[in-house]
């Protein structure tokens, strides 16, 4: 777990923030503990979604319908607000690492954990499709190793981005390529042999240390899982053959989840655990882990972080399960996968401010697509199509995109693309520079769409320039704590009014947007008042302050 940082908020409704767990395409999670002691993962969606009603109606409907998951081997939703600023959801706290971190660290499992392991997700499965649900984003980071059995987490908000405006125009199927079904891929009808399919990804991963369907690209990854037969590596007997019979391409051949768990525990899987299923290495982590949550400071620690065992402890044959009989704490959140998003054809720094309490209460409003098909997204910084566009692949009619944030730094980014050179003029007032009134480094507070989303803090940094050349950057740190830079190049100048053209860096992370846009600055006595012409963004505007 990493400490907050500054711009970050310290509470969530009514959550007190310990540290960040991790983030990802959807947003970021963190630890937090409520008023009466509970410990909990909040994950808070990127602000970008709270411009899109039909994504805050969606994720309403599946926290509604993920409510109502409350089976052995999954995770309860505790609490969420998806009418807030920024919409969240928070779920217990499971003291245990995701299944891609214990195989990362230590390797692959012995074949008593993987049986144990498949026998709780195929149990987890049979509980949330008899709920009419779909989990549809089955996949390593979405499993926790607890003492007490495995997880299966993350539901709602993958299922609630599907199909919205926030992501493509054209409909969206959101999941990991390694791990989606061919049908989901393919963009057709999801039913519950979908999750079936990627349990059985997850059993070849935990089992060999990799996906059955091994790619260099996303886009090799795809046409493998719809073209290729899955690699089993050294699964032998009959859990090489279920894992073959869960990775079928036609959905029909598929077994149904409660003959999976049937074949790999006749007797339950809750016998197989009270016997003890994980290696002594994992038990070892995870009670180390259980340790340090216990020492966090309850009282004025906010920021505190666990710290996580040094270096990775491997598994063996002989490390054997090991019993152990306490129960863990009620699981959620883990860390996501360092994967790729996926958009598949319809149907489906400067340092900003210290930590502060984020605001939840805030009514958004939605606006209307942009131009460029790209969907709506907050500011000319905060952008997700899919998580963003760090690199578009194009398969047929498949388009794959980058899907994890990278964190940006630096307001005056030197390895950043150039914008092409802006036309115009500038006043023979200036004589062709920028006022010195204008430059220097400016700071505050930016919303969109008339003040009701609240868009973090604009760093804009100014130097002299003239039209068709760059004259500063414009750092954003969204109130989750992401950062985007962009570019401007001087359009035209007067005294009264400086226009640029805006454009993300080179080096922006996947939730930033790249498209150009118009900036325009005023001095206004001792401020500085941005605005930009960008109503796909709900025209993002900060009154700024001299950085002394």
């Amino acid at each position: 777990m990493h400490p907050l940082e500054a711009g970050e908020p310290t509470t969530i409704g009514p959550y007190r923030l310990l540290g960040r767990l991790g983030s990802g395409g959807m947003g970021r999670v963190y630890l937090g503990r409520s008023a009466g002691g509970r410990t909990v993962a909040v994950k808070v969606v990127h602000p970008h979604f709270a411009l899109d009603e039909e994504f805050r109606a969606r994720f309403r409907r599946e926290v509604d319908a993920a409510r109502r998951v409350g089976g052995d081997w999954t995770a309860p939703v505790l609490d969420a607000d998806p009418d807030a600023a920024v919409p969240w959801i928070a779920t217990g706290y499971a003291a245990g690492p995701s299944l891609t971190e214990a195989v990362r660290d230590g390797g692959p499992l012995p074949e008593h954990s993987v049986r144990v392991l498949g026998a709780g997700l195929a149990e987890a499965l049979v509980h949330v499709h008899g709920l009419g649900l779909v989990h549809r984003d089955v996949k390593p980071s979405n499993v926790l190793l607890t003492l007490d059995g495995p997880r299966l987490i993350d539901f709602g908000i993958a299922r609630a981005t599907d199909g919205t405006a926030s992501l493509t125009a054209t409909g969206v199927s959101i999941g990991s390529p390694g791990y989606m079904s061919p049908e989901q891929i393919l963009g057709k009808g999801v039913t519950g042999a979908a999750d079936v399919f990627s349990l059985g990804a997850v059993l070849v991963y935990a089992a060999r240390g990799e996906s059955p369907f091994p790619g260099d690209s996303s886009a090799a990854l795809l046409y493998k899982v719809v073209h290729e037969e899955p690699e089993l590596g050294a699964l032998t007997g009959d859990m090489r053959d279920l894992a073959a019979a869960c990775l079928a391409k036609d959905a029909a051949a598929r077994p149904a989840p409660a003959e999976l768990a049937r074949r790999l525990a006749p007797d339950g899987a809750a016998a197989l655990v009270a016997a003890g299923w994980l290696p002594g290495p994992v038990v070892e982590r995870v009670s180390r882990s259980a340790v340090r949550l216990l020492d966090l400071d309850t009282g004025a620690g906010a920021g505190a972080a666990v710290a996580e065992p040094s270096g990775p402890v491997p598994f063996s044959a002989s490390s054997g399960p090991v019993p152990f009989s306490t129960p863990s704490v009620e699981g959620s959140f883990g860390p996501p996968d360092p994967s790729y998003g996926y958009s598949a054809p319809a149907p489906e720094p400067s340092p900003g401010p210290p930590p502060g309490k984020l605001s939840l209460s805030v009514a958004a409003t939605s606006v209307p697509e942009g131009p460029n098909g790209r969907g709506r997204r907050v500011s000319c910084t905060v952008a997700l199509a899919v998580a963003g566009a760090l690199a578009a692949v194009t398969v047929g009619s498949v388009f794959v995109f980058g899907m994890l944030p990278k964190d940006e730094q630096s307001g005056d980014n030197d390895g950043a693309a150039q914008p092409p050179a802006a036309t115009g003029a500038p006043s023979d007032s200036t004589g062709g520079k920028v006022p010195e009134a204008y430059l220097g480094t400016w700071r505050g507070k930016a919303d969109a769409s008339d003040g009701t989303i609240p868009l973090g803090t604009f760093t804009v940094t100014l130097r002299q320039a003239k039209p068709g050349e760059r004259v500063g950057t414009v750092l954003q740190r969204d109130p989750i704590g992401n950062t985007c830079t962009d570019v401007l190049t001087l359009k035209s100048v007067t005294p009264e009014r400086l226009v640029a053209t805006g454009k993300g860096a080179a080096g922006n992370g996947g939730q930033c947007s790249q498209t150009s846009h118009a900036v325009r600055l005023r001095v206004d006595g001792k401020k500085l008042m941005y605005t930009s012409d960008d109503p796909g963004a709900g025209d993002p505007k900060a009154r700024l302050s001299p950085v002394r």
